[in-house]
């Protein structure tokens, strides 16, 4: 029989609902503490209703499905075939391409696109937020292009100085950009009199981006990673996965993905693991993190999710939220914390983690094999997705085990050529 090598759902398919699996969690998941002024003033309602629901399924509204539509949803699945034969490995590698279709090149939009289309409902007229590696601070200009907002985007200064193309992109589509920290709060300018080449943090950029949206009442700040109602709209990613490995009889033994604060692990895990949890499945999820920031190798408790104390204190895994945090290429995955749902999952024991060298050569060894093997070029993040994979089919090949391998390819690396050629000395 020939061996599939791409699954596509039709339009007609795309899920209708996102999956909130907090009703299905194995404990009470532990409320926020702490001041919730900022919180209540900054977010956007229907997210800050959703972040808080205890309703397993949420309806997607249908302008915001032709929205999905627009922005290249469903997207496809595809089986590393090539790979899967340089490792001589019996394991059957399946990834999701988030890159492939996404007008600005990754998963992020998928949220980007909800959370401005409720501000825009609710009357507000301004979206601000951070940015690590650039890819939702472009994911979030686009969407307030779309939805006729204006967006302005903190980033971590580290990452705004070498990605210049990808600061061009977000300006094409009208977004207001400024290195983080910035002279522009009190957060930044204190950070700068101490240190004028402060690299910067994401945790940083979230203060600074809640101190701007705080002095407008027209403006809304919005998280693309870590919250509740974040990871639930990023199960449009595992909802799509589930219906396209059904079409071609698979099911996954191990799922696999990056994890910086959570939102791409979320969102093709949480399905599957809501298997686990609501129907007995048996797999296992792997969380690729960076020594730089291992987050879930910390300790798990109460933190602020900003660097200064302007947030509620949320119940996770983290490192400390005024932690540094050596820069990396991948600093998409340079954050101090994790989503509080993956964290309580992560304590008790759902999800494995491992975390690859700071100098990222292993992982970007990876990703070049990847693209040599099957075209497409990861974005730094998903080299690690692809390096943890690789090794869990190389662990097939020892063991002759036949496992269904998913991993996820949340963006595509186009924009982020400086950081391949100087990890790998091209």
């Amino acid at each position: 029989m020939k061996k599939v090598r791409q699954v596509n759902l039709p339009v007609e398919d795309l899920p209708t609902r996102w999956y909130n699996i907090i009703p299905d969690l194995p404990e009470p998941l532990p409320p926020p503490q702490g001041d919730m002024t900022a919180m209540g003033r900054t977010m956007i309602k229907e997210c800050l209703a959703q972040e808080f629901s205890q309703e397993n399924w949420i309806e997607i509204p249908e302008e915001l499905q032709e929205i999905y539509h627009q922005i290249g949803r469903p997207r496809p699945l595809f089986r590393a075939l090539n790979l899967e034969k340089l490792l001589d490995t019996p394991a059957e590698l399946y990834y999701k391409a988030e890159g492939l279709f996404s007008p600005t090149g990754s998963h992020k939009i998928n949220t980007a696109v909800v959370q401005a289309y409720y501000a825009r409902k609710q009357g507000l007229q301004r979206l601000v937020t951070e940015t690590g590696a650039g890819q939702w601070g472009t994911a979030l200009a686009c969407a307030a292009r779309i939805t006729g907002l204006s967006a302005t985007v903190y980033w971590v200064r580290a990452v705004y100085k070498w990605k210049e193309a990808r600061r061009d992109f977000m300006n094409l589509y009208g977004a207001e950009v400024r290195a983080s920290p910035s002279e522009n709060t009190e957060t930044g300018r204190r950070l700068l009199k101490r240190d004028p080449d402060h690299p910067g943090s994401l945790a940083i950029a979230i203060s600074e981006g809640l101190e701007d949206a705080l002095s407008d009442d027209k403006a809304a700040y919005v998280l693309g990673s870590v919250l509740n109602h974040v990871l639930l709209h990023q199960t449009i990613i595992g909802l799509e996965c589930r219906k396209q490995l059904e079409l071609i009889d698979r099911y996954p033994d191990v799922v696999v993905s990056c994890l910086g604060g959570g939102s791409n692990f979320g969102g093709i895990a949480l399905p599957f693991l809501g298997d686990v949890l609501t129907k007995g499945k048996k797999m296992r999820f792997v969380a690729a993190q960076s020594e730089s920031a291992p987050n879930l190798q910390g300790e798990y408790r109460y933190d602020n999710a900003d660097y200064s104390g302007i947030t509620p204190r949320l119940k996770m895994y983290t490192l400390g939220h005024t932690t540094d945090m050596p820069p990396i290429f991948g600093d998409g995955l340079r954050y101090h914390g994790c989503s509080p749902i993956l964290s309580l999952l992560r304590n008790r024991g759902y999800i494995d983690t491992v975390a690859y060298p700071v100098d990222e050569k292993y992982v970007f060894e990876s990703a070049k094999t990847f693209l040599r093997e099957e075209g497409f070029l990861p974005a730094p993040e998903s080299a690690y997705s692809v390096a943890a994979a690789i090794d869990e089919a190389t662990r097939c090949r020892e063991s002759g085990e036949r496992k269904v391998i998913l991993f996820n390819i949340s963006g595509h690396g186009f924009m982020d050529m400086e950081g391949y050629r100087q990890v790998l000395r091209m």
